[in-house]
């Protein structure tokens, strides 16, 4: 706020395709001026799209005015009509607002896709229900994911947490942190109790996006992200990434600019010779370039690479603080889930760097998130807010509109699976202006109110390190999570049986503190419960393990590395 040069996002919808209509609901849902349906008559007619979004003063109060300009919207040919009150109705207006305009943005293009998914299906023979991944962690049938696109902005990422949580939970992890790093990025999350955090406050681009997502932190670190000197002198990696296409320099495609994955060829991390099939080879030129970088910095190749490495691990760091430290959670008690194609290369140190005791690598480390839509819930999260002091909310009230989400949730979850319903209320001290959510009971009376007060101070002392029980509280929101419970696919992991050793493919020489002639092992060899003592690299057909001098790895049950991170 105190930058007099800050450039505020482009709106999403011009100025000039703004509307306004005759009408005023009361902050108590009291309608104090009706609609002026003759007006919006007319307005309709002169408006020229294929999608419109209705925002409306209090619609998250009383939604009928909202109901009825979609109405006549729809009737005036309007193809398609996204309500405030349907897509976030909540309070604060430019959320609500920004939320439902861009959700009608992207309705003509989710719906257009659905179709034509849905109909190749068809044609391919599959009748199987056609489902997609939320942002809540949670996935949604299709007729959802076209009416509230906004819904899927963070699917991807959210998949990845949700396929981690699983692999830990059949290991005895529950409370974790997660770490997915491909080649533009890394997103960072935090499990506890066995499910992933999810929160309303979240940044997708410039804008904020009140609706439910997955707790994700993102940093401009990834295997292709560019390695540069700025103007000070100092190395910066990212955000700027290679991609994919032309990719790193030791892909052999004509990649020019030295990258994290050209870091780890030089540092002996990976083998360029050995990955992705046919990519790779290009040995002579990446050495070139990370040397040409070293000059900038007056250090040789193998201390320009490890200095790459080092500055990606620190974004990455910065990131997993981010989300459990800034947030009142200790790193010390949680495991460090890695996965992505990247992940694990960078999990150790960054391990040791935030104070997590042990690493999990999955099996399917580089294709976690497909594994994430085949053990995510069918999920539907509604919500409502209700701005009351605490102690004015009646309980008969409060217990019916529970009921009423639970009720719209059971109608949206298919009948073959078990029902499972969540409760939350957001509450903040009177003239705050942020609020904290905390869980409610299956039944709503005078001493479930005062446990939830209690539990409010204690989730603000956690939160923010101090808490006011005199302070009277206020009622912010209503939310019910609906959950139809999948059964997960029993995956039969293959055993394999033998001696360690014999899953050694060579030994070459890696840099760590200093360079080390380490054995590098088959990770599909590697025998059930074995151990091995570090330095070591796991490499697998996703991704590359790094088991440093100081840290232990044993190969659980279901295929899964366990990394004890050594100090």
């Amino acid at each position: 706020i105190y930058d007099l040069h800050d450039s505020k996002p482009e709106p999403v919808v011009p100025r000039d395709r703004r509307y306004e209509v005759s009408e005023r609901v009361g902050e108590r849902g009291d309608v104090l001026e009706p609609l002026d349906e003759a007006a919006v008559r007319d307005l309709a007619e002169g408006i020229d799209a294929e999608s419109v979004a209705v925002s409306l003063l209090f619609s998250f109060e009383n939604g009928h005015h909202e109901e009825r300009v979609g109405d006549l919207l729809t009737d005036a040919g309007i193809e398609s009509v996204s309500l405030s009150s349907e897509v976030l109705p909540e309070i604060r207006e430019y959320e609500r607002t920004l939320a439902t305009a861009l959700n009608a943005a992207l309705r003509p293009t989710m719906e257009g896709y659905i179709g034509r998914l849905g109909g190749e299906l068809t044609d391919a023979g599959i009748d199987a229900p056609l489902r997609l991944m939320g942002s809540n962690g949670g996935i949604m049938d299709a007729e959802t994911a076209r009416n509230r696109p906004i819904d899927t902005l963070l699917s991807g990422p959210a998949a990845g947490v949700r396929g981690a949580t699983h692999v830990a939970s059949r290991l005895g992890s529950e409370t974790l942190l997660t770490m997915d790093m491909g080649g533009t990025s890394c997103d960072v999350s935090l499990v506890e109790d066995g499910d992933p955090v999810v929160t309303t406050d979240v940044e997708v681009g410039d804008y904020p996006i009140a609706v439910p997502m997955v707790d994700i932190h993102t940093v401009g670190a990834g295997g292709g992200s560019i390695a540069w000197v700025d103007d000070g002198g100092a190395l910066r990696v990212g955000p700027r990434s290679a991609g994919a296409a032309p990719g790193p320099i030791c892909y052999g495609r004509g990649g020019a600019e030295p990258t994290v994955t050209d870091a780890h060829c030089v540092l002996g991390r990976i083998d360029p010779e050995a990955f992705l099939g046919d990519v790779g080879g290009a040995i002579a030129e990446t050495e070139a370039a990370i040397e040409t970088l070293g000059d900038r910095l007056g250090l040789d190749k193998r201390d320009a690479a490890a200095g790459i490495v080092e500055v990606a691990n620190a974004n990455m760091a910065r990131a997993l603080r981010v989300v459990s430290v800034e947030r009142g959670y200790d790193p010390r008690e949680f495991a460090l889930v890695a996965f992505g194609g990247a992940g694990p290369l960078h999990a150790a140190d960054i391990a040791a760097d935030v104070g997590v005791p042990e690493v999990l690598v999955p099996r399917a480390a580089g294709v976690l998130s497909a594994l994430g839509l085949l053990v995510s819930d069918v999920t539907y999260d509604a919500s409502m807010s209700k701005v009351r002091p605490w102690d004015a909310v009646d309980p008969a009230d409060l217990e019916e509109t529970f009921r009423e989400f639970e009720r719209q949730g059971e109608r949206r979850v298919p009948d073959d699976l078990l029902v499972d319903h969540e409760r939350y209320v957001d509450l903040r001290y009177e003239g705050q202006s942020f609020d904290l959510r905390v869980p409610m009971p299956t039944e709503v009376d005078e001493e479930a109110l005062g446990a939830v007060a209690a539990r409010f101070h204690e989730r603000h002392q956690t939160r923010y390190g101090h808490a006011a029980p005199e302070e009277p509280l206020e009622l912010v929101t209503v939310r019910v999570r609906t959950r139809g419970v999948v059964d997960p696919p029993q995956l039969e992991p293959t055993t394999v049986s033998g001696d360690p050793d014999d899953a050694i493919r060579e030994t070459r020489t890696v840099r760590f503190e200093a360079d080390r002639e380490t054995p590098v092992y088959a990770r599909d060899d590697l025998p059930t419960g074995a151990t091995v003592e570090g330095p070591a690299i796991v490499e697998g057909p996703e991704s590359t393990v790094v088991v440093r001098p100081v840290d232990a790895l044993e190969v659980a049950d279901d295929g899964t590395l366990r990394l004890e991170v050594g100090e």
